[in-house]
């Protein structure tokens, strides 16, 4: 029997609590005979309290001998005073560089049992399924310079630097047409040409990787902010959206409200795939942040944590029938009407995290 290795990184705020749920399912496949192998570390705000860093160099070794990286959230108010280089993002941004993952993909997907819960009407979001893939190396968040420099006059100038080549533009490209030959065979290319030199380099790219090696599937360019607005009014004509690192940090979050709640919106950060072996290293974590006003009252929905769990599944271990079995009884666990409290309906009575938890581990059980 195979054995698949995880390093889980609960992080900060409610990831211990959604962290919770996914070992709860990771003891249920055991069971079953799936072999996982865990260990535990500390990141963000919990690994500065007890290192000075927002990851340890002992806990980057783990993720790198890993076979996949489960992370929670990180941050709070409680860390805004620290450095800005050991700042609880930080160490997400180190375990993204140093492992290399190039390639976040966030689905959003409307369970129709939620289909009320989105702030847009039913008929809009009821049976949505897309898939963005956001370049996550490159662009404004690693461009340098990055400073804020004092003037001559007092007055300060803060500088991002927005960069890409031709390499990271053809590679994130070519996840994204990948991907889109296993769904709906279309591909929506967001950028900003119209005004960033950046944004012309990759309509162009995107355009020569299509017509070189996927003359197959359907591209269409649409400007980042139009992208937005669409989202909003009809997101059921998109299919896969790729782009870049800073807009996709932004319509990601735009389509996870489409879903109902960040809570439903898991992720999954790949790398590049290993010649020899075939593997990627990768990362899984919930879209939504650490929501440090909820942590430790059992309010969080650990839906998306789940679902990154899901998507290790799928796309580091290769169990397809384990990742659709986790799928339908998340489905069956919502149809039911157990909700927590930021997707249950005004009124309603809601579950807690754990026991919206349990109720998926028995589903699983009556599924199989």
């Amino acid at each position: 029997m195979a054995t698949h290795k995880l390093l889980l990184l609960p992080g900060d705020g409610i990831g211990p609590e959604v962290m919770r749920e996914v070992e709860k399912l990771i003891g249920w496949f055991r069971k079953r005979g799936t072999g996982f192998e865990t260990e535990t570390d500390l990141v963000g705000g919990a690994a500065y309290d007890a290192h000075g860093v927002a990851i340890s160099d002992a806990a980057m070794a783990r993720a790198m001998n890993a076979d996949a990286v489960l992370f929670g959230a990180v941050g709070g108010p409680k860390w805004d005073g620290v450095p800005y280089e050991a700042r609880p993002e930080a160490g997400l941004l180190r375990l993204r560089k140093d492992l290399g993952l190039f390639a976040n993909l966030r689905p959003a997907i409307c369970y129709p049992a939620l289909a009320d819960a989105s702030s847009l009407k039913r008929e809009v979001v009821e049976g949505l399924d897309i898939m963005i893939v956001r370049e996550l190396t490159g662009g404004v968040y690693f461009g340098e310079p990055k400073e804020i420099v004092t003037l001559e006059n007092g007055q300060q100038r803060a500088i991002d630097t927005q960069i890409y080549t031709t390499g990271e533009i053809e590679r994130i490209a070519r996840v994204a047409f990948d991907l889109a030959r296993k769904r709906r065979n279309k591909v929506s290319s967001a950028e900003k040409h119209n005004v960033m030199r950046s944004g012309v380099l990759w309509r162009k790219v995107v355009t020569q990787v299509h017509g070189d090696e996927f003359a197959d599937v359907q591209l269409e360019h649409v400007l980042a902010d139009n992208c937005g607005m669409q989202l909003v009014r009809w997101p059921k004509q998109f299919d896969v959206i790729v782009t870049d690192n800073l807009f996709g940090d932004i319509l990601s979050d735009i389509a996870a409200m489409l879903t109902g709640s960040l809570g439903m919106l898991p992720s999954a950060s790949l790398g590049a795939e290993d010649s020899q072996t075939g593997h990627r290293r990768a990362l899984y974590e919930p879209v939504h942040g650490s929501a440090p006003d909820i942590a430790g009252r059992g309010l969080a929905n650990p839906l998306a944590m789940i679902g990154s769990f899901g998507m290790a599944l799928r796309y580091s271990f290769g169990l397809i029938e384990e990742a659709d079995l986790l799928e339908r009884a998340i489905a069956q666990v919502l149809a039911a009407g157990l909700r927590t409290k930021d997707i249950a309906p005004a009124g309603a009575n809601a579950v807690a995290t754990s026991d919206l938890g349990d109720a998926i581990v028995k589903e699983l059980e009556t599924l199989s």
